[in-house]
């Protein structure tokens, strides 16, 4: 849609102040809205908490030291913890000051940090930071906070000091909206995952709320139009995000977030959910839980993650079949690190408490399997007839996707929300993650993922390293999966490497995984030797020769042929997402094979219990 046509559309149409919030409400009814709901108690709660912890101490300065540590060192986690918390007490002190608008300490705490981050240097991590350029850096966070800063004006309204009101909206056009509309392009408009969402989609928002010039916020809001169509077409049809489900929860919800301000402002003229494939991607989250907070978390995703319920119940609004869950799988408020203010907010506006109606069977995610034919992941929950939840999770995919992991064939086993068969996840962000060392960590290249290492060799980064799907199909008491993964490896020796998956979903399921290698013959060494590695969080006991347990809530066997395979487990740690250190095992299956000569591994995963 062109700017013209937009600038018609908003003539027509265009709604302004708190309508595009709450169309239903004045501020004093959307805070009572707010305080009333059943849903919003607990939540209010731990806001209310977290705004009392916070006032017992000074905001935390963002020093020169701090931001210079990244470009010493390459570490992120020093500076971004101040940074975020900076966020964290704009959040709760503009929230409760809403809530509570007798409390003048509420008051008082959030104009004060309001004008602290007017002061900021720059909005940007360091990280995103590019020292010396020509025009003000427009990065996820620095978008972001116009976003919060547009919207606390909004919503203070009148209690705002008129100096306070004119620095936010020269310090949101400063480094915001003239240097997009001015300085551009920047990098991110045209990219396929999550920054093209969270940055356009925070920058549109901004300018809803405060650009008055109907022209102006056309030629705006086309940009960002544009933008979330190349956001969009990071997705295929089935509406996977192969960045992981976190990175839904984050860009997909941005998109959403701006999406919904803009149909309110036209009156539903400029719909971006009326699209099949929109659909699609609000229905992924319902895919890929494995059992109340744990998800399918390949790629840069942790194993666990709450529900923003204020996004689920928007999404539901709109699409009868997303599911809203039960109310215990919220995310707690605390649990966002960043301190993000759209989801914060939206989370108390948008719940409805005839939606939030706790019932026994919605805690547990229900019985289904999918088959996502463009990530090509294959998910499958079970409920067994004991009350067990048991899940299975298998991709294909290529070595070149969005926050990739080097993990074609890759899989994951879960059982009442543990991991049996596991995926590492995210590891912590630091210049070397997202440089040329990545995959030497162990959570992002193939050694630290449940595949084959062949002759010592990993599989490789880049697109062209890739799985072939032979067979993918779901059934009432079995699914199955077949893969050529020989070309993730580009290994000279290696002719054939098919990897299949039969996942029999019995009272008590079990996996049954078969790898045919073949391999030509090589001058350079007699045999080659295969490992066949397995990632747990769990110790695996050797309980008889051709068999191995694997001990949590319930129990998992793994059976193999002791006559070929020398298992050898080994604890190792790395450092997570959130800077601790975390525990695990490689659970490895060695054998050496004769040069030239075929083999088959089969390995049989069976839940005990």
């Amino acid at each position: 849609m062109n700017s013209e046509r937009i600038r018609i559309v908003l003539d027509q149409s265009r709604k302004r102040g708190m309508t595009l919030l709450a169309p239903d409400d004045e501020q004093v009814g959307l805070a009572a809205r707010m305080r009333e709901a059943a849903a919003n108690q607990s939540l209010i709660a731990e806001i209310r908490a977290e705004a009392e912890r916070y006032l017992l101490t000074p905001d935390p300065e963002l020093t020169y030291a701090l931001f210079r540590i990244y470009g010493d060192t390459g570490e992120r986690l020093a500076y971004e913890k101040v940074y975020f918390e900076r966020r964290k007490r704009l959040n709760a002190f503009v929230i409760m000051a809403i809530l509570e608008p007798d409390l003048q300490r509420y008051e008082s705490a959030a104009l004060n940090i309001i004008w602290s981050i007017c002061n900021e240097y720059t909005w940007c991590l360091p990280a995103h930071f590019n020292e010396g350029a020509d025009r003000p850096d427009i990065d996820l966070f620095a978008a972001e906070t116009g976003f919060a800063l547009s919207e606390a004006m909004l919503l203070l309204g009148d209690r705002l000091p008129a100096l306070l009101r004119i620095r936010m909206e020269e310090e949101i056009e400063t480094r915001l909206f003239r240097p997009f509309l001015e300085q551009g392009p920047y990098g991110w408009e045209t990219a396929d995952h999550n920054w093209s969402a969270v940055c356009a989609g925070s920058v549109g928002a901004a300018a809803l709320h405060l650009i008055e010039d109907a022209g102006r916020l056309s030629e705006l809001l086309e940009r960002v139009l544009r933008s979330l169509d190349c956001y969009l077409s990071g997705f295929g049809e089935d509406g996977a995000c192969a960045e992981g489900y976190l990175y839904w929860q984050y860009g997909f919800g941005y998109y959403v977030y701006f999406a919904q301000l803009l149909k309110t402002a036209t009156d539903g003229r400029i719909d971006l959910f009326a699209s099949s494939k929109v659909k699609e991607i609000a229905l992924f989250q319902q895919k890929c839980f494995t059992g109340g907070s744990t998800v399918v978390n390949f790629s840069d995703s942790t194993n666990e993650s709450g529900i923003f319920m204020g996004l689920s119940c928007c999404l539901h609004n709109e699409y009868n079949e997303v599911i809203v869950p039960d109310g215990s799988l919220r995310a707690k408020y605390e649990a966002d690190h960043c301190g993000r203010w759209a989801p914060a907010l939206r989370n108390l506006i948008w719940v409805k408490d005839d939606w939030m109606q706790a019932s026994g069977d919605k805690a547990v995610w229900p019985a289904e399997s999918y088959y996502l034919s463009d990530v090509q992941w294959l998910i499958s929950r079970h409920v067994s007839d004991n009350g067990g939840s048991y899940s299975f999770a298998a991709k294909g995919g290529h070595n070149e996707e969005p926050h990739n992991h080097n993990d074609v064939g890759h899989f994951i086993v879960h059982a009442d929300g543990q991991a049996y068969l596991a995926d590492l996840g995210s590891g912590k962000y630091t210049a070397q993650y997202f440089g040329p060392e990545r995959y030497s960590i162990w959570c992002n290249g193939s050694q630290g993922h449940s595949v084959p290492i062949i002759n010592g060799l990993h599989q490789q980064n880049g697109s062209a390293f890739r799985a072939t799907v032979l067979e993918a199909s779901t059934g009432e008491s079995c699914d199955h999966m077949a893969l050529s993964i020989s070309g993730a490896y580009g290994h000279s020796n290696l002719e054939r490497l098919e990897r299949r998956f039969r996942w029999e979903k019995e009272r008590l399921p079990r996996l049954m995984l078969t790898d045919l290698f073949s391999f030509t013959e090589s001058r350079e060494a007699a045999d080659l030797h295969v490992t066949e590695r397995f990632i747990t969080f769990l110790t695996p006991e050797l309980v008889q020769e051709g068999r191995i347990v694997l001990s949590g809530k319930r129990q998992l066997s793994i059976a193999y042929d002791h006559q070929i395979w020398r298992p050898l487990a080994t604890a190792r740690s790395d450092i997570d997402h959130f800077g601790s250190e975390r525990f695990w095992y490689t659970l490895d299956f060695e054998a050496a094979v004769p040069a030239g000569m075929p083999l088959s591994a089969s390995f049989i995963f069976q839940f005990d219990s």
